[in-house]
């Protein structure tokens, strides 16, 4: 018995690097202002190399969903002792509710980068979102979770009002991203996470509008499509992670129910395709040009200094 059905929507959005980068793109700008995040700097992991935490938390992620039902459940009670190991530790409990932030986050950002990359989602796929997470958090024995996808919605937009603030933490926290990541990937990492985040997070954070990652996200389509997007991503990420990158598509021959395969696809003749990428290529190479040409006219880093007062960080 699998924990999540092997043709589950769930199983789509995880199995997709892309998405899965998206998510945690999300994450990371709302978990920068959570009123609990002084957790993550008891133990130091977090502060002191960001990205290795994220791949942890993917392979936790990837590894309920991807696995059979007692093996999940196995992977749910090592995180849960992980975090209690922490609590001892520090002598107090991490509050229930910034149990359900997390939780929450995983929801909201796994509905939130798909429909950014793919397509929207039907309250059918949602509510399969909501419950996977929601067994999850049930199995961690976590207070006061939502019951359906209906109260989560009301719960979450309480959440995001009440258990965000932009502190220093945030501001070290973004700091480190930017250290880690490169002034040019951190500049590409903000524009996504300002176009992906709620209203509620990009207020505190000042993060502002982007339509110029409008322009990116239509070139990298093509780039799927052509199916070049893994040397671009190569090329844009840091090349020390390059394998935990990679590692994040293991479990994609698992997604045996695509919901693609559905659908009856005629053979293309090889010319035909031929000439298609050359001319989806031409639009490509276009396309990649006018968002440099937006790039280097919006002078990513050079603010003013009433932008720079403005500014969680």
């Amino acid at each position: 018995m699998e924990f999540v059905d092997k043709g589950s929507i769930v199983r789509k959005i995880w199995g997709s690097t892309d998405t899965v980068l998206f998510i945690f793109a999300g994450a990371a700008a709302e978990f920068s202002l959570n009123k609990a995040v002084d957790w993550l700097y008891y133990t130091g992991k977090l502060p002191k190399n960001p990205l290795e935490r994220l791949f942890s938390t993917v392979g936790y992620a990837q590894k309920i969903v991807f696995s059979g039902f007692d093996e999940a459940n196995a992977a749910i009670d090592q995180i849960a002792m992980i975090h209690k190991q922490v609590e001892n530790a520090r002598g107090t409990k991490i509050p229930d509710w910034a149990y359900r932030d997390v939780l929450f986050m995983l929801i909201d950002y796994s509905i939130r980068s798909f429909e950014l990359l793919e397509r929207k989602l039907n309250l059918n796929e949602k509510e399969e979102i909501f419950d996977t997470f929601y067994r999850v958090g049930n199995r961690m024995c976590i207070a006061g979770l939502p019951e359906n996808f209906s109260a989560w919605k009301v719960m979450h937009q309480k959440q995001l009002e009440e258990d965000l603030i932009c502190s220093i933490f945030s501001k070290d926290l973004f700091m480190q991203y930017k250290i880690h990541l490169g002034g040019l990937r951190f500049y590409l990492m903000h524009k996504i996470q300002a176009r992906l985040v709620p209203k509620r997070v990009n207020e505190l954070l000042n993060l502002g509008k982007s339509n110029l990652i409008v322009v990116i996200l239509a070139a990298y389509k093509f780039c799927r499509f052509l199916r070049i997007n893994k040397f671009l991503r190569n090329m844009i990420l840091p090349a020390k992670y390059k394998a935990m990158i990679a590692n994040l598509e293991v479990h994609k021959n698992l997604i045996t129910i695509s919901y693609r395969s559905q659908v009856f696809k005629k053979k293309r003749n090889p010319k035909r395709r031929s000439n298609s990428y050359r001319i989806l290529f031409g639009v490509l190479n276009l396309s990649l040009l006018l968002a440099v040409v937006s790039a280097l006219s919006v002078h990513p880093f050079r603010r003013s200094r009433k932008e720079k007062q403005r500014r969680c960080f």
